[in-house]
This record gives structure tokens, sequence and C-alpha cells, in this order.
């Protein structure tokens, strides 16, 4: 009978390290942002950096989503074409919608599709 092999993984940080990260990360994040509109505040910004600024929405969704569909976690990394279509139909249906709920939505559907298919 072959022996069981047990794993101990150690925690990188304590509970308390974990939670002054966390606080800091907080306080950092707040105090970029409050910086920005402090700064701003009451001033008309130039039509280059409004007309900029219009995109970072768009842009926040495919660099969250494209290295899960490249390298998906639920395939440890390895290459899957059910993500891909998902991500092809993603783009393609939030094209077609102007929406981009429509777009997940599409992506939702086609990724269950295809894996069950």
């Amino acid at each position: 009978m072959p022996e069981e092999t047990v794993v101990v993984v150690e925690r990188a940080f304590t509970d308390a390290q974990f939670w002054i990260i966390c606080a800091g990360l907080a306080v950092g994040s707040f105090a970029l942002r409050f910086g920005f509109l402090a700064l701003m505040g009451g001033r008309t910004m130039p039509e280059a950096v409004l007309r900029h600024l219009r995109y970072t929405a768009v842009a926040i969704l495919p660099a969250l989503v494209t290295p899960l569909v490249i390298w998906p976690a639920a395939t440890d990394g390895v290459f899957s074409l059910p993500h891909l279509a998902a991500g092809a139909m993603t783009v393609i249906a939030g094209y077609v919608t102007r929406s981009a709920l429509g777009g997940i939505l599409g992506g939702i559907v086609t990724l269950y599709l295809v894996q069950y298919l």
C-alpha cells in the first residue's frame, strides 16, 4: 500500500501583517484618488484629457479578462478552446449589442454551451 504524502504549507504573513498590508493599500488607494480630486476639484479639465478618460472604462474589462482567456485558471494555465470561444463571442456580442452586459452574457452562454456540447 502506498504511503500518504502530507504537504505542509507555510503562511507567508501572519494575520496581523496581512491586515496591516490591507490597511496600507487602502490608505494608499484613497490618497491617490483624493489627491487627484483635490488638485483638480473645481477646475475644468482639458478636452484631450477628458477624451482619454472616456476610454479608461472600456480598457478595464479586456485587461482583466484577457489573461483568463489565454491562461485559464480552471485548466491550470493550459490553453482551452471553450475559453477562447467565449472570449471571442464576448467581443462579438459586445460589438453587436453595443452593451457590456450583452457581451458578458454572450460570453457566459457560449462558455457553458461549448463546455457541455
